[in-house]
């Protein structure tokens, strides 16, 4: 007599072919979509990746003499170093200054009436990855003077009024600091959201974007509201003022820049300060970016599969395809007749004749940055 029951074996075969045959008929637009839910993102501490970063300007019809600042990578810790910054150009006198507050260091060059200006910063750096080992701590060397800076409030993040109102509500009941920044991380991603229509990074006043409720943006909108929401509730946090240098390793075309043309990879991301840690990276913005405009669709649920992997990982690690500026806030420019100061300083500025240029506008200014792997 046959036995017409399925053995386990060909139970697993039989529903294997029936998968099989389920997958060929579909249409290949859901198979698509399938394939482009499962995306890795995981950024892990490794070896060190050498880039060479050149920022060259040549300002469009000058009207009289003429000043540029080009922003320069200083920042030297265990996710970036930096080798060299090196310039050449026709200006009439070039010089590092440095912020007094921040350190944040960029180039003068003074241009002569008559000349176009034409110039070139070559930065060289190196980077890695970063990703936090949450189940070990590590002992931090900070003081309470060096993180004091860090709690300050500045023009545009004040942490007192409506930004302390909005921080107490949201770590209302949390137990460590580790807890409070995590759901300020996770406030951001579930209220905010980019707007891609927004200029640059965007302007990073924090205090309007919660009176007014508009609670879109950029990066040093939504990564800035994260760290004065961490400030008000006693968190040490900084922004990080930095461009994109390279494609990510990941399968996400929005979290990397193209080394052919970087002006606008500008991005500003965030760390905050945990006693058993040290100084995390954090970036919330970025995970608002890919919900906005990493597939066609506006992805809104933020435990979606697409979004999820960088979720996990922004909250205590970045890429290292990325180059960090400075920590500046309030920048004043020393030489400047109009722009005196800047909220923050990742972009070329320039004037001449006392008139000033749009950095956000690099075909108009005009200023190409490129990079390549050393």
């Amino acid at each position: 007599m046959q036995d017409t029951k399925p053995t386990a074996l060909r139970r697993s075969l039989l529903k294997a072919a029936g998968g099989a045959l389920l997958a060929g008929a579909l249409p290949r637009t859901v198979l698509a979509q399938q394939q482009e839910q499962q995306r890795p993102f995981a950024p892990k501490p490794g070896d060190w990746k050498g880039y060479e970063v050149v920022t060259r300007v040549s300002l469009q019809n000058p009207t009289g003499a003429s000043t540029v600042w080009v922003p320069l990578p200083v920042i030297d810790t265990d996710w970036q170093r930096t080798l060299s910054n090196n310039w050449s150009g026709n200006a009439r006198s070039m010089k590092v200054a440095t912020d007094e507050h921040y350190g944040a260091k960029y180039l003068i060059a003074q241009f002569d009436a008559g000349v176009v200006p034409s110039l070139e910063v070559v930065s060289r750096v190196q980077t890695r990855d970063r990703a936090e080992d949450w189940k070990h701590g590590k002992a931090a060397t900070e003081t309470r003077e060096d993180l004091a800076l860090w709690l300050r409030p500045t023009d545009l993040m004040p942490l007192d009024g409506i930004v302390l109102k909005t921080a107490n509500q949201i770590v209302a009941g949390a137990r460590t600091d580790e807890d409070k920044a995590q759901r300020i991380y996770d406030w951001i991603i579930l209220n905010t959201f980019r707007e891609p229509k927004v200029k640059g990074c965007g302007i990073g006043d924090i205090k309007s974007m919660l009176e007014t409720a508009n609670l879109s943006g950029k990066c040093a909108d939504l990564n800035g509201l994260f760290v004065g929401l961490c400030r008000a509730v006693g968190l040490p946090a900084r922004d990080v003022y930095g461009v994109r240098i390279a494609p990510s390793a990941f399968p996400y075309k929005e979290l990397g820049g193209k080394p052919a043309a970087l002006q606008g990879a500008q991005h500003c991301r965030a760390e905050v300060w945990l006693k058993q840690h040290g100084w995390v990276a954090m970036d919330p913005a970025d995970v608002t970016k890919v919900m906005r405009q990493e597939t066609s669709e506006w992805i809104k649920d933020a435990d979606n599969p697409i979004v999820a992997p960088v979720r996990k990982a922004l909250f205590g690690g970045w890429e290292g395809n990325w180059m960090g500026y400075n920590f500046g806030h309030d920048v004043r420019l020393q030489e400047s007749k109009t722009i005196k100061q800047v909220g923050f300083l990742m972009y070329p500025q320039a004037e001449s004749n006392g008139e000033p240029y749009d950095s956000l506008n690099p075909d108009a200014f005009k200023y190409v940055i490129t990079s390549r792997a050393i």
